[in-house]
């Protein structure tokens, strides 16, 4: 699991959520990097947010592996609403959405956003699809998501609370995680490691 590389929005600490922003040149040498750091791995199934940032990451990673990049919905970025595009350091007094890294049980959404138990339920889904597939047993996949979507994947794997949502902090840019599944059932091996 990979979140995607840097944009201008990160950058600049603006909300991105589902607004689609591309890789910014750095978010690109990043992927690469990565990319060159996992080329001995042969992935054999490779599943991305359908946002440009996560797509262009994986095709990045992938490099000259030909292979198909299936996207789904289920493992895009939380939606933020009317908040997209708002900058993290600017002053916008909404006390509910600081309860989002520092009390996530409490978090509610800004008017068209996203709840994080729906992310958690999402990409729990995803999870339970690709374990219950026998298409996918002993295959090495790479999945390409974002923040929130990344941490909705590992607290399902690991049965974390909400509260402990964002444990360990949020996931650099191009930071892998790597977990196993056996019988069903997830173990992670290896959470927010970088390359670069």
């Amino acid at each position: 699991m990979i979140r995607h590389g840097e944009t201008a929005w990160n950058k600049e600490r603006k909300l991105q959520g589902h607004s689609d922003i591309p890789l910014n040149e750095n978010g690109c040498a990043l992927a690469e990097a990565t990319g060159k750091a996992l080329a001995n791995i042969s992935f054999d199934y490779v599943f991305s947010s359908p946002l440009t940032r996560a797509v262009q990451t994986a095709e990045l990673v992938l490099n000259e592996r030909k292979l198909p990049i299936q996207t789904d919905e289920r493992i895009k970025e939380i939606g933020f609403g009317e908040y997209e595009g708002i900058c993290m350091l600017d002053e916008f007094a909404d006390p509910e959405f600081e309860k989002f890294f520092v009390a996530p049980e409490q978090y509610q959404p800004p008017k068209g956003g996203e709840t994080i138990e729906h992310v958690r339920q999402r990409t729990g889904a995803f999870l339970k699809e690709l374990a219950e597939n026998p298409e996918y047993e002993d295959k090495t996949i790479l999945i390409a998501t974002h923040g929130a979507a990344i941490k909705g994947l590992i607290t399902n794997i690991t049965g974390e609370p909400i509260s402990d949502y964002w444990r360990g902090g949020v996931h650099k840019n191009c930071a892998v995680s790597i977990a196993e599944c056996h019988s069903g059932v997830y173990t992670l091996i290896s959470e927010n490691h970088v390359y670069y």
